[in-house]
């Protein structure tokens, strides 16, 4: 009996109450990314209708943020019940603040909330707030604010080192803008698991050689079964070995020779057989071209190798210790370390088991070495190896935010760019969206009052940028937004509070790429547009000193059996991704493509009427 006791199985325990709550997210961020969103702290600084910073928040608050602090000056007022959904008339000329925080707790108890003014009387002092508190991990801001109210916002975050988004949201437009702290490294940048793989096909080592070589040593003599389980690792450094052979020792790296190469498999597999054919070794023909490919080190990480400090105390963080080891790695092996990763492929399941046990040894031998280099790097004893493991393993895709080598521009110069990308898109028709930046700027000459006229607006944006004084998409753009009054529409800034805890969470958890580094969007046509924007002095001090950037590539516009418009079309979407592939987001219907025109008033016509921001039909607030 003692001895049926001793082998029974250990009870398995399933996934815990906190596993099973966050189970989703856990996916997407791990344990890890968990534990960096459950130890931050958020100040929220609320201000206007004060529904996007809320909304936000309730993205934060779902997922387990630590701890929030909301500050906000205002009272429940009937407007609010309008648009906040966490505050009722139960709550009218009470403080928003604190009317806030308890509805938000409610959706998710293991969070602590704070808010201020804590008392009615209390005097709203944002510096003292600031001064008394623990150190907060991320401030969000709503704007408008009082100028001195931002800069007390910056002048903390420059102190404290941490990052900092603005969020603005009047009627159907908004945007939100990330500072932050100077460099910002990414290491888990979740690239596709397909992207990932990487073979070393034409620098495999002793090992893996050695493994194909077995296997491959009498390939014409195997049986059916056994020639049509060679996993295609195998298949492409048998067949790689012999094209070295017969061209003088060069592997194929040129399309041509990939596609001689690719044909030279083909006609090694075996088609008499009741499959006509082999799958392990149409899945090796369709690797040649994405894995048949020399050692390289990509761009984002040279630009890591590359980056000269600003900081001196910035070299000494983790991730620049391992940079230097993995620099130092990449110096003496003309390689990266090998991530260890092997895709599904045919093969035996004995046989796949080796190979993957080879690429992971090989990982882990990297890693080591990587990791003994570390430690010889003054501060490196302290670096934990499983973040060497994670650099070695994402390396290919680490990616560096840094603003400070971003090539700027005067605003003018930015809008005349505009202007002319607008003329190539009102030609080009509704796939080449016209810029945003209208948008950004009428919000901008509200950011520190929560209304102005159009006319005021238009002051405001023609003083730095002449050009547009009479731009009739610049003025409907300032007539929409004096309309708007400074009030919120709940599904815009609901949305908008979605992006913003999105970009948060990226930036709390190092998970993931964040936007770089503001986000306009516009309701009316449901689309939203990067820009880097760099200010100079202050982030709502005077425009002339700001710089933006646009992130697009360039764009050309093709019409068959016509012309052919060639410029540069920054920003014509809403996205770019490591491929510098954009995404425009649409919910409208599509509309006709118009067809060329070629005198200026056809022109536009085009840009106002057919493309025009206040040219569509809005219900009022």
């Amino acid at each position: 009996m003692a001895d049926v006791m001793s082998q029974t199985p250990p009870v398995l325990h399933g996934p815990s109450e906190k596993e099973r709550k966050y189970d989703r997210q856990l996916r997407l961020w791990a344990a890890s990314g968990q534990a960096a969103l459950e130890s931050a702290n958020i100040l929220l600084i609320n201000s206007g209708a004060g529904t996007v910073g809320v909304e936000t928040l309730k993205n934060l608050v779902l997922p387990g943020i630590g701890r929030f602090t909301i500050a906000d000056k205002s009272v429940v007022a009937d407007e609010d019940l309008g648009v906040n959904f966490f505050v009722d008339d139960s709550w009218l000329g009470k403080s928003r603040a604190e009317a806030c925080t308890n509805f938000l707790l409610e959706l998710n108890p293991e969070v602590q909330g704070e808010w201020y003014p804590r008392h009615e009387e209390q005097p709203f002092n944002l510096d003292g707030l600031l001064s008394n508190s623990p150190t907060f991990t991320m401030i969000l801001y709503a704007l408008p604010l009082p100028e001195d109210q931002v800069q007390s916002i910056q002048n903390y975050a420059h102190q404290h080192r941490i990052p900092t988004i603005a969020v603005h949201s009047v009627g159907y437009y908004s945007y939100f803008k990330s500072t932050l702290p100077g460099t910002f490294p990414i290491v888990d940048t979740h690239p596709d698991e397909t992207a990932t793989t990487d073979l070393r096909l034409l620098g495999p080592w002793s090992e893996l050689v050695e493994f194909s070589r077995g296997m491959t040593e009498n390939i014409d003599g195997l049986d059916n079964h056994e020639h049509g389980h060679l996993p295609l690792v195998v298949i492409l450094l048998h067949y790689l070995e012999q094209w070295q052979q017969t061209h003088d020792g060069a592997y194929p790296t040129s399309y041509a020779d990939k596609t001689s190469f690719r044909k030279t498999v083909s006609e090694a597999m075996r088609t008499n057989n009741p499959e006509g054919g082999e799958e392990n070794f149409e899945e090796a023909i369709a690797a040649v071209m994405k894995h048949v490919v020399a050692p390289s080190l990509p761009n984002s990480l040279q630009q890591v190798f590359d980056y000269i400090h600003q900081d001196p105390d910035e070299i000494k963080s983790s991730f620049w210790i391992i940079a230097e080891a993995v620099k130092r790695f990449y110096s003496e092996h003309d390689r990266l370390p090998v991530p260890g990763g092997l895709p599904d492929m045919k093969a035996q399941s004995s046989v796949y088991i080796k190979l993957q046990n080879i690429y992971k040894e090989r990982a882990r031998q990297d890693v080591s070495e990587v990791l003994e280099i570390v430690r010889s790097i003054p501060g490196g004893e302290d670096v934990d190896s499983d973040q060497v493991e994670l650099f070695c393993k994402n390396a290919r895709f680490i990616k560096l935010i840094n603003s400070h080598e971003e090539k700027t521009v005067k605003l003018d110069q930015v809008v005349e760019q505009q202007l002319a990308n607008d003329e190539v898109a009102a030609i080009a028709g509704p796939e080449m969206p016209l810029s945003l930046i209208p948008l950004y700027l009428a919000l901008l000459a509200t950011s520190n009052s929560k209304t102005a006229t159009a006319d005021e607006i238009m002051a405001f944006i023609s003083s730095h940028a002449p050009q547009v004084a009479e731009n009739e998409r610049y003025k409907k753009t300032a007539q929409e937004v004096e309309r708007a009054a400074g009030g919120e529409l709940h599904n815009v800034s609901a949305l908008t509070g979605g992006m913003v805890a999105q970009e948060m969470i990226k930036i709390i958890t190092k998970q993931y790429v964040p936007i770089d580094n503001t986000c306009i969007f516009d309701g009316i046509d449901s689309r939203c547009q990067v820009l880097r924007i760099k200010p100079t002095n202050g982030l709502y001090g005077d425009l002339s000193k700001r710089a933006i950037e646009q992130i697009s590539p360039s764009n050309s516009v093709k019409d068959e059996g016509r012309r052919r418009v060639s410029k540069p079309c920054p920003g014509v979407a809403a996205f770019e991704d490591d491929d510098h592939k954009m995404r425009v987001l649409h919910t409208h219907p599509s509309q006709p493509r118009p067809q060329y025109c070629h005198s200026q008033e056809q022109k536009d016509t085009l840009s106002t009427d057919r493309r025009g921001f206040a040219g569509r039909h809005r219900p009022n607030y």
